[in-house]
């Protein structure tokens, strides 16, 4: 650990070593994160919620617990929540005015599980109303943006889970993600993201989720050894969760040596996305790495069943988001956001055999990717084909030359969601711009553990210091 590091981009391990050698108190850390947050924050809109004297009563609780004999390695660890995953006594509005007034009666089972832990909870960050968009903006809190760049967005839904991790403003962020929502704001803001696989993290009760049993507790965090020590603290079995295995085997450790592995790497998902250069050479750069280091890494497409794509899955959120808001959407009970209106508005005028048709084509993809890994490891792709856009924008205008759709930039990611598979996005290069960019990982379905023993290989071979957010410092 570097002494002249501040507090608040230490990693996980940092600080715990820190506190073991009486370094730091827990009122150190949280006097750290409170001096950051009102520094950087007004600049980012990155936590929307966040309350200095709770989190000061909190901190002086956790050095109680260790003066007392707690040795909980999570004691005063900095932790933020996505504004759509309760915190019991505090307003959560999952991005909308529907429920700008709504106070969470009881914790999310990970809020929960880190709070026994002794993790000090900062804040909740924003995200886009309903965790919907590929943007972090919504008619409550506003937009969030890019701490490399303040003229362009982290991503969404999770875009200020992302800005918060990258800028220092919290050393572990929980989010949700249904489609990508934690691993493209990772990738945009440099950080790595986890999506486990389905049940993994225990994700049940709070808000209803479209497009039930995709979306997972995600985490974000700024080295995949943390991400590591979130999973072992937060995978345990909860009855509540159907998705939650019973039993299943110790996660491997982090530190222990993965052997050479079957990778495939498909730089396009064998669907044909554009994909930018400056992209595609940096994660081409990380596959290289991984050859040099013994693994077999091959170019392979998964054998996908004819008309795969996102659109054939969309009937699934359109559906789930009418059956949900779709009556008080036609009572006109709160100002929507336009785009999750037209998002309601479509569910309600599908069909139920559309709605069976993109659950067929979710069983033949999950069919199509179990197929590939009985002969591959893992499977490699970019998280995102283009780097971070303006602000303002649902995507970037174009894509490898291409004009490109609102939602050209998603495509990589949501498949692994449809699929129940863990999915990790690691920061690999820069592009010419000095934007960050991420290589996806997957997996099959609980190889949680070494898909992370991959990206940490991927973190040791690539040399880009992402540890300091290159404008961070310069925000009001």
């Amino acid at each position: 650990m570097s002494d002249d590091l501040p507090i608040m981009e230490m990693t996980l391990t940092d600080l715990r070593a820190a506190m073991a050698g009486g370094r730091l108190s827990c009122v150190d850390i949280a006097e750290a994160a409170i001096e950051r947050i009102e520094r950087l924050n007004p600049g980012l809109n990155a936590i929307v919620r966040f309350d200095p004297e709770e989190v000061r009563r909190q901190a002086r609780t956790l050095d109680e617990r260790r003066e007392a004999g707690d040795d909980s390695p999570w004691l005063g660890i900095p932790v933020t929540v996505k504004d759509n995953i309760w915190i019991a006594g505090r307003q959560v509005a999952t991005g909308s005015r529907l429920f700008e007034d709504f106070e969470a009666p009881e914790d999310a089972i990970a809020v929960a599980r880190l709070r026994n832990a002794g993790a000090l909870i900062l804040g909740s960050t924003n995200c886009s109303e309903f965790a919907c968009k590929g943007v972090t903006a919504n008619l409550l809190h506003g937009e969030t943006r890019n701490p490399w760049d303040l003229t362009r967005t982290p991503g969404g839904s999770s875009g200020g889970a992302a800005s918060a991790t990258a800028a220092g403003l919290g050393c572990l962020a929980l989010g949700t993600d249904a489609g990508g929502s934690v691993r493209r704001p990772a990738s945009h803001v440099g950080v790595v993201g986890m999506k486990p696989s389905s049940g993994m993290i225990p994700h049940a009760g709070g808000f209803d989720e479209p497009i039930y049993g995709n979306s997972v507790i995600g985490t974000m965090t700024r080295s995949v050894a943390d991400a590591w020590e979130a999973l072992a603290l937060l995978a345990h079995h909860d009855p509540a969760d159907p998705q939650s295995p019973s039993c299943r085997a110790p996660l491997r450790p982090i530190t222990e040596p993965l052997p050479p592995s079957r990778i495939a790497w498909s730089p396009r998902l064998g669907l044909g996305f554009a994909v930018d250069p400056d992209v595609m050479q940096a994660c081409e750069q990380a596959i290289e790495a991984l050859r040099d280091a013994g693994h077999d890494v091959v170019a392979v497409d998964p054998p996908w069943p004819d008309g795969a794509s996102e659109e054939a899955l969309m009937p699934l959120q359109f559906a789930s988001l009418a059956a949900i808001y779709g009556a008080r959407y036609r009572a006109r009970d709160w100002q929507v956001d336009p785009d999750i209106g037209r998002q309601i508005e479509a569910g309600l005028a599908l069909s139920g055999a559309e709605v069976a048709a993109a659950l067929e084509m979710r069983k033949a993809l999950y069919n199509a990717l179990t197929r590939l890994f009985r002969d591959r490891d893992f499977l490699l792709s970019p998280t995102t084909p283009a780097t971070a856009w303006p602000l303002g924008q649902m995507g970037p205008a174009r894509i490898e030359g291409h004009d490109a759709s609102p939602r050209a930039h998603a495509v990589f990611t949501p498949i692994f969601n449809h699929c129940h598979v863990p999915a990790c996005s690691v920061p690999c290069g820069l592009d010419g711009g000095g934007l960050p960019v991420g290589l996806q990982i997957a997996g099959p379905l609980f190889s949680d553990d070494r898909v992370l023993a991959l990206a940490a290989h991927v973190e040791g071979a690539c040399t880009v210091d992402f540890t300091r957010v290159r404008q961070v410092e310069g925000l009001p």
